[in-house]
């Protein structure tokens, strides 16, 4: 079960990615959300992070078995391809020759880019140990970062009112600090 600062924080890096697809930049995010710049810069790293990864195990789980599906795809749409060839309709047979050189076109630009595939594959394997635990340490380390940002927030119109009573019960009362800070 993720906490509610856990919950807060991704919350706020989706935002942070939303606003950052409308072109807007780290300072008028931050001004948005009411954080820091330094929050928004470690969101926008973790966030990249987070794509190269995805990339790594999209290309290293899925991307081989698309290959395959499409190859097989392929092979499936020729034979049919010759299947409607053999007809007595001119038109249809021009149609289903067509679609079958087109289908090998396609097999063939899919199996000489092949190469390409099985480098980033095997890329992605050798880099994979070394890149997963660094995401890791970088990832607990802007997630502890993240927590001790949100222990010094002040809270946004009563949204974080039992954040804020625990940091009253800690002796730590957010009311008398003056940054306006947010997720």
């Amino acid at each position: 079960m993720t906490s509610r600062v856990e919950r807060q924080i991704e919350w706020r890096r989706n935002k942070v990615a939303e606003l950052g697809s409308q072109s807007r930049s780290q300072t008028e995010i931050a001004n948005i959300l009411h954080v820091s710049v330094g929050t928004i810069n470690n969101d926008i790293s973790y966030l990249r992070e987070q794509a190269k990864y995805n990339i790594r195990k999209y290309i290293d789980e899925k991307l081989p078995y698309e290959y395959e599906r499409c190859v097989i795809g392929l092979n499936e749409i020729i034979k049919e391809a010759w299947d409607t060839a053999n007809t007595e309709d001119r038109r249809e047979k021009i149609q289903a020759l067509s679609l079958a050189k087109d289908a090998y076109a396609m097999k063939m630009e899919l199996l000489t880019n092949a190469t390409v595939v099985d480098d980033a594959i095997r890329f992605v394997a050798a880099n994979a140990n070394n890149k997963e635990s660094t995401i890791s340490n970088k990832a607990t380390d802007t997630y502890e970062t993240e927590i001790d940002q949100v222990n010094d927030i002040q809270p946004f119109n009563g949204m974080n009112d039992d954040l804020q009573e625990t940091h009253q019960e800690a002796g730590n009362d957010p009311s008398t600090r003056t940054t306006n800070q947010t997720f």
